[in-house]
């Protein structure tokens, strides 16, 4: 079933509110995913600081503080790390590149969840309310952030199945429902030299659109070629460092509304989740079309 929930501000006096705002929207979503979640934010100064790229870690086996010491060592100045719960933050100021070369070097098994310069990404396994409160979400500020409430299908109920998948700098997709094809468009993106971290669907579209955006497609591109080539039912919230879209299949049966007031677009499962933002009642509320790309940018 899973629940989505995204936030997208163009109010920069909405920033500090971000991380209440978000939290406030995924409590409305835990009963449509119980078993795991993950939130995606962009522009917080304590996970992404300015002037520095940040990578997202599952598996480091050590402490924050131990992660920030082995990578600075690598990179020969220093790092820091944010723990939240399962999630560990490295953030350097170096290029992306760099610091994803100084992890693999001092942290081979961990696994990478996230990377960029305005993104952190922070997942667990448990009840979103509870992931919500240890990662200090309500604290966060910035000017986008997408939160799923996941309810395992496709594969096992882990930190890394979970949602967001983020495999390129400063992207995150989320995903409601299933891919029917799933398999035999990972077989095509193995071919083409696509490494893959999970068995989850959801994987798959994140690799597809990440690769044709690697192929200079832009956003909306990507995501009508995504709706090309997979079959299956699925709402999609996708971002990148400078977008917000939705994308739904051709038969739409899987719920979502959209939200665009003075200040913010939102997207969610229900409603509900977007009853407590700050001017709904003046806001455009609308249910989006099959197969049509809903795009914003900052």
């Amino acid at each position: 079933m899973c629940g989505i929930v995204g936030l997208h501000l163009t109010d920069p006096d909405l920033e500090p509110r971000l991380g209440e705002l978000i939290t406030g929207m995924l409590g409305q979503v835990v009963e449509r995913g119980p078993d795991s979640a993950g939130v995606a934010v962009y522009g917080d100064p304590r996970l992404t600081p300015a002037g520095h790229s940040a990578v997202s870690l599952l598996d480091t086996g050590l402490p924050a503080a131990a992660v920030a010491e082995l990578v600075g060592k690598a990179l020969g100045h220093g790092a820091e790390a944010v723990q939240a719960d399962e999630t560990v933050v490295v953030s350097a100021a170096t290029e992306p590149a760099a610091l994803l070369a100084a992890i693999a070097e001092t942290l081979p098994d961990a696994l990478v969840i996230g990377s960029g310069e305005q993104l952190a990404v922070l997942k667990g396994v448990g009840s979103p309310d509870r992931l919500a409160e240890s990662f200090g979400l309500a604290s966060v500020r910035g000017w986008q952030a997408v939160a799923h409430a996941r309810m395992a299908t496709e594969s096992a109920v882990t930190a890394a199945g979970s949602h967001p998948f983020s495999v390129g700098a400063d992207q995150c997709l989320v995903h409601n429902g299933s891919f029917a094809n799933h398999a035999t468009v990972r077989r095509e993106l193995r071919a083409a030299g696509v490494r893959f971290d999970s068995e989850n669907d959801s994987e798959v579209g994140a690799r597809f659109v990440a690769q044709r955006l690697l192929e200079g497609c832009d956003l909306e591109k990507a995501l009508r070629l995504l709706c090309e080539r997979f079959d299956g039912f699925y709402t999609l919230l996708v971002t990148t460092g400078d977008s917000f879209a939705v994308l739904r299949d051709a038969i739409a049966c899987k719920p979502a509304i959209i939200a665009q007031a003075d200040g913010w677009v939102a997207m969610a499962s229900e409603y509900r989740a977007l009853d407590t933002l700050p001017g709904i009642e003046d806001a455009r509320i609308f249910e989006p079309e099959p197969e049509e790309v809903y795009l914003w940018r900052r």
